[in-house]
């Protein structure tokens, strides 16, 4: 072989070493921060397994928020229609978080208790996350429980 096309053979095989090192970096770095999104029934049935971090969805349920006096800690249950699940969260919840009403909540699993890092709440008065809207009502279709709307009746 002539030394002008093995040093051209060696650089390609070079670049396509270091690309494949450079997508493969990458692909790890995106499935560390991946957070899936699972419903309170998904969870308690063992779907959310081996996630350590994960996003849990559903309607706060009524009068299940409780804060613990003088802290930031605040106890509350996410309802999917089929299952609750309690929450706990040490933090400032956002403006619009209320009982019935849709939330996405961010962390782990501490033994029987979701414990978030992280919380957020619908944005208006119609909205509800389309991952946590699509799973509701895929639980609800299960049952056959719809409201006059058509839409799946959550809390029932």
């Amino acid at each position: 072989m002539h030394p002008t096309r093995k040093r051209r053979l060696l650089l390609i095989v070079a670049l396509l070493a270091a690309a494949a090192l450079a997508t493969t970096l990458i692909a790890l770095a995106l499935q560390r921060n991946v957070a899936y999104l699972y419903t309170p029934s998904e969870v308690l049935k063992g779907e959310a397994g081996g996630h350590a971090r994960f996003r849990l969805g559903g309607m706060v349920a009524a009068g299940s928020f409780k804060r613990a006096s003088g802290t930031l800690e605040a106890h509350f249950a996410v309802d999917d229609g089929d299952a609750r699940l309690p929450v706990v969260y040490t933090g400032i919840l956002p403006d619009l978080f209320r009982e019935k009403q849709a939330v996405i909540a961010t962390g782990r699993m501490q033994g029987d208790t979701f414990v978030a890092d992280e919380v957020l709440a619908k944005h208006d008065e119609t909205y509800m996350p389309k991952e946590v809207a699509d799973k509701m009502g895929a639980a609800h279709k299960k049952h056959g429980v719809q409201d006059d709307t058509g839409m799946p009746a959550v809390g029932q």
